[in-house]
């Protein structure tokens, strides 16, 4: 432990939160244990510093430690996304499909958790499908029981989607009863974002076409942020993300009347449930 790191006196809670942000932009994250031992203090501190650093957006709590909030520059492609935290986005979409209902026209916004609503989809009879996403599309391309529309546009090839004003053109002129939206970037402060501003555009126009607006989001996407803002997390009818999200953010998320449904770790046969979350304001419909 160097003398850098270790005060000679004790610092009063504010110098202390500063000194643990130096060590996490060091870092990028540590452990509780880490930080007790790096700041000479109590676990119990520690952990009301995370909450307070959280609170302001500054940092984001994961289990046993915690990140510092930071900026997305790039946004994953399709393969990437396609082997990351897949457990949590088969939970988010089971506890999502809770909201689905026969003759209803839903939009799929481009990207894997979203596609993980298809197998739900399916199930319910007069369904349309609107999405910008290839791989989305494809998956329905053999079931002539749901009615699907493409928006088309231009291509983004590393997430084999649409974006642009083409594709944002073709939602204004649907009405849609709910839009699943998706992001690689969200927290209360920022709201929904995005590195590319070609997304921006279609992401809204879905909201604005739709009777209700779901985002379907990771936990571990939280306390990130691009460039590009999409919308507060206020627009959305509903947050749909894991139960690895932290209490702190739940109980920000609660304060600021943001709606959260907080899937299961284990979608189970049946679909999952709301985790027990305190910070749901109301239970999800059955599916």
């Amino acid at each position: 432990m160097s003398s850098e790191e270790t005060p000679e006196t004790p610092l009063i809670p504010d110098q202390r939160r500063e000194l643990l942000i130096r060590l996490l932009r060091g870092h990028e994250v540590l452990s509780v244990h880490q930080l007790t031992e790096m700041l000479g203090v109590s676990h119990m501190t520690v952990r009301r510093d995370i909450a307070a650093l959280e609170r302001q957006g500054r940092a984001v709590s994961v289990p046993g430690g915690v990140r510092i909030a930071g900026q997305l520059h790039h946004e994953p492609s399709f393969v990437d996304k396609s082997t990351m935290d897949q457990p949590a986005k088969l939970a988010i979409a089971a506890l999502a499909a809770g909201l689905l209902q026969d003759d209803t026209t839903v939009y799929l916004d481009a990207g894997t958790t979203c596609q993980a609503l298809v197998p739900h989809l399916v199930r319910h009879q007069g369904m349309t499908v609107v999405t910008n996403d290839f791989t989305t599309a494809n998956a329905l391309m053999g079931n002539p029981d749901v009615e699907v529309i493409h928006t088309g546009g231009r291509i983004e090839h590393a997430n084999r989607s649409t974006v642009g004003r083409l594709a944002a053109q073709t939602l204004g002129h649907l009405a849609l009863d709910i839009a699943y939206i998706s992001t690689s970037s969200w927290d209360l402060q920022h709201g929904v974002t995005t590195p590319s501003p070609a997304k921006v555009e279609v992401k809204q126009a879905a909201m604005a076409s739709a009777s209700r607006s779901v985002l379907l989001t990771g936990s571990a996407k939280y306390g990130t942020f691009g460039m590009y803002r999409v919308a507060g997390l206020d627009r959305f009818d509903s947050v749909v993300t894991d139960s690895d999200l932290s209490r702190t953010a739940r109980e920000a998320l609660r304060r600021q009347g943001v709606e959260t449904r907080v899937a299961s770790g284990d979608p189970g046969p049946e679909g999952a449930g709301d985790g027990g979350d305190p910070g749901a304001s109301r239970p999800a419909p059955a599916g």
